[in-house]
């Protein structure tokens, strides 16, 4: 009698396929309009963020260092591309936002309160890495890639406004997303698609996957950049074991109230 009174209070949550993709689009739409308002903001104050991440180059090079332009137009579209990917690290709140409402669609009622959980820590994270790597990685690795062009190849470091502009973008990003682990290992966990045992005996592979991917993924592969990403990355990935292991002593505890 109790079961079926439980199965009757769950709502139907059951969409067709038509219904998930129309959700998916204006979630899509959404995440775009929020990126869109944000980007315009950030290209009318580009001069600022340029000079906020021209600050490891500085801390590198000296205060009288300035980057070099060798291309009529490189100026011009580096100037968007900083702008275009502060504009995502400032809306991932709502792009995370609408992402996880996406996903909760399909989720049961009491299981919709990890979506108010899983947005501001992913969002948080997103940020932390690519401020990490500003504010910490990347004055170390353009030390190192000046000490090195000078102490063994015997040349001067001179970098290009564009060049320069990819690489702390790039990074950033991979710094941000490489952040993700402890939400995806929490996911893969409570979703059923892999177990906690699994990834505590796969623990010394994990690592070893952790320092092969950011090896293919920084460009250069430099060891100050390398060290930086794979010590914090894996220690995110024991953080989401750790988060799986209170989410079901919490549950395991929730039904024994029962």
């Amino acid at each position: 009698m109790n079961s079926k009174a439980d199965k009757s209070t769950i709502p139907d949550t059951t969409m067709s396929l038509g219904d998930h993709l129309e959700e998916l689009r204006f979630r899509i739409i959404y995440a775009l309009t929020g990126f869109g308002i944000v980007a315009a903001i950030c290209m009318f104050f580009g001069n600022y963020l340029v000079a906020f991440i021209e600050v490891p180059y500085i801390q590198a090079m000296g205060q009288n260092a300035r980057l070099q332009s060798i291309d009529p137009a490189e100026g011009f579209m580096s100037y968007m591309e900083i702008a275009m990917i502060a504009a995502l690290v400032i809306s991932s709140p709502w792009i995370f936002y609408q992402l996880w409402k996406f996903v909760s669609v399909g989720l049961y009622p009491h299981e919709k309160k990890y979506v108010y959980i899983a947005v501001p820590m992913c969002s948080a994270l997103f940020i932390a890495g690519a401020l990490l790597f500003i504010f910490v990685i990347a004055p170390a690795t353009l030390r190192f890639f000046v000490y090195f062009n000078e102490a063994f190849l015997k040349v001067s470091s001179n970098f290009t406004f564009t060049n320069y502009i990819s690489f702390m973008a790039n990074m950033m990003l991979i710094f941000g997303l490489s952040f993700q682990t402890p939400i995806a290992i929490f996911v893969l966990i409570r979703t059923g698609i892999m177990s906690a045992e699994f990834f505590k005996k796969s623990r010394k592979y994990v690592f070893l996957a952790v320092v092969i991917i950011a090896s293919a993924v920084i460009p250069g592969s430099d060891p100050i950049s390398l060290f930086a990403m794979v010590i914090p990355v894996y220690l995110l990935f024991e953080l989401g074991l750790f988060l799986s292991w209170l989410s079901e002593k919490h549950a395991r505890e929730h039904k024994q109230d029962e």
